[in-house]
């Protein structure tokens, strides 16, 4: 059986077209196949069929040299499908465990680079565990459950307590601050913007450290 290419091990690479290849010619050694019968059954002897009478002589009513040949090209022809029909199988077998292998590498792959995005993202230092609703922070798109890792001046390197993130507030009302926070294992910027409101405070959440 001819495969397309060979890879860097050697091992022969079989693609789908190599598998249609191979169905097609299953199909054309049926057809055969089901010609040389027809003739078979014209003759009204099938593969069995004596071809001698009763008293053992050539039956003159057949067309003996069309009738072996038939024969023998029906047998040639059966073990031709049987050798084809292992060959799709072996190749259908390969293909799947190439594209079970591929799967396998994709995820690892996409699990090593969640690793690597996780790996490389900020320690977080407060954590968001209250939203009021229509206040400034809900509007801006805090959650529940947010780790903060970056509040306007206040970053995870110069944050020393709560009161660093309260004075930045106390300072930057009326004025958007840009706030990362790590949300599902990905970073999520926003723009939150200190204002009254018919809330408490000029935020609308609660926010508490996270030990470190």
């Amino acid at each position: 059986m001819k495969m397309t290419a060979e890879n860097s091990s050697g091992n022969i690479e079989v693609t789908m077209d190599d598998v249609k290849t191979l169905i097609k010619k299953k199909d054309e050694i049926e057809e055969q196949i089901k010609a040389y019968y027809d003739v078979l059954e014209d003759q009204g002897v099938g593969v069995e069929g004596p071809l001698v009478d009763a008293e053992g002589f050539p039956r003159a009513d057949l067309n003996l040299y069309q009738i072996r040949t038939a024969r023998h090209n029906i047998s040639c022809l059966q073990n031709d499908h049987k050798a084809i029909m292992a060959d799709i199988e072996e190749a259908l077998h390969k293909l799947h465990a190439r594209d079970k292998a591929k799967r396998e590498l994709d995820e690892a792959g996409a699990q090593e680079e969640a690793m690597d995005l996780e790996v490389n993202l900020p320690s977080p230092f407060a954590r968001v565990d209250a939203v009021t609703e229509s206040s400034p922070a809900c509007r801006a798109g805090l959650r529940v459950g947010d780790e903060v890792v970056e509040f306007g001046s206040v970053n995870t390197r110069n944050f020393q307590n709560l009161q660093n993130i309260a004075s930045v507030v106390q300072h930057s009302e009326g004025k958007p601050l840009r706030v990362t926070v790590v949300r599902g294992g990905q970073k999520v910027q926003m723009s939150l913007t200190p204002q009254k409101w018919s809330g408490r405070g000029l935020l609308g959440c609660n926010i508490v450290p996270v030990q470190r």
